[in-house]
């Protein structure tokens, strides 16, 4: 089996489209249907059920898959070995979210692309449950969590740092400047989030279940922010995401803490071997997010 048609199924495996995958490896559809045929004709097998504009692993694909990313992640190795510890290469596909990709993983991104430019960053945007089950199954090298667990089955994690939350609201907001402001309290007013699903619009309306909390939908952390500082109502959040709002004064921190806590983590599958640019992007991961979480940073 040649390399280039394992790399060409996982792929195909991983997102089950040909459409899509064609566009993550930049090639032809044309091209990648080509090739799985070939790796079906070498293996005398079907690897996938064609169910009309959809696909689906066969059993013989369910059995292919972890041996193809075991070949595909010794062959990384294989060149990361090579290219020496004062070379690193290789690619990296990593699940994210908004709240770290835009906020914390700048830095570490910037590192990478002067200082390592032959290691190849995929930025995969998913939330916690999405992210944990594409690392189970291989389609992830690593993961940024932020969750209130910090032990997940299957994965190794390492608990990067505490994730401060801010429930804020335009300065203006009746609710603006009061003390000790109670669960009622929040509950009784428009609540602003993301989509269920993210950890802590999940904590925040868990918290004030049994009050009949009402949230508006925001697709992203900016759109929250915009809505909460036009006065549509609060918006629990990372710090991180606020801070410069909050120092320019376009919105305000109330006097309310939520009653759970939210940890950054990365994590990987349990068992696999990461290769050294990986270990290495692990390593700076580790060091550049504890530096912001230090009272120094």
């Amino acid at each position: 089996m040649e390399l280039r048609l394992l790399v060409t199924f996982e792929k195909v495996a991983a997102v089950l489209s040909f459409t899509r995958a064609a566009a993550e490896l930049k090639y032809a559809q044309s091209s990648v249907t080509g090739q799985i045929r070939s790796l079906e004709s070498s293996l005398g097998v079907e690897l996938f059920e064609r169910l009309g504009s959809r696909i689906r692993l066969t059993e013989a694909g369910e059995r292919l898959l972890p041996y193809a990313r075991r070949i595909i992640e010794l062959n990384e190795e294989a060149r990361a070995a090579v290219a020496g510890p004062d070379e690193p290469a290789g690619t990296i596909a990593v699940g994210t979210m908004e709240s770290l990709t835009s906020y914390r993983l700048p830095p570490l991104l910037e590192l990478f692309h002067h200082r390592y430019p032959k290691v190849r960053l995929t930025l995969r945007p998913t939330l916690g449950d999405e992210t944990r089950q594409a690392l189970l199954q291989g389609t992830y090298d690593l993961g940024f969590l932020m969750e209130r667990e910090t032990e997940h089955p299957g994965l190794e994690v390492e608990v990067l740092a505490k994730e401060p939350l801010v429930l804020v609201a335009a300065p203006g907001h009746p609710l603006a400047g009061r003390a000790g402001l109670t669960d009622a309290d929040v509950a009784g007013a428009t609540l602003v989030g993301p989509e269920p699903g993210c950890a802590y619009r999940d904590g925040f309306e868990g918290a004030l279940a049994g009050l009949g909390p009402q949230f508006m939908e925001f697709g992203t952390i900016e759109a929250s922010k915009r809505a909460v500082a036009s006065g549509l109502g609060l918006a629990l959040l990372p710090r991180i995401t606020v801070s410069e709002e909050l120092a320019s004064g376009a919105l305000a921190a109330l006097d309310w803490a939520a009653p759970f806590t939210l940890f950054t983590q990365i994590a990987w599958r349990r068992g696999k071997q990461l290769p050294e640019h990986v270990r290495l992007f692990v390593e700076q991961t580790r060091r550049l997010l504890r530096e912001q979480a230090s009272p120094r940073g």
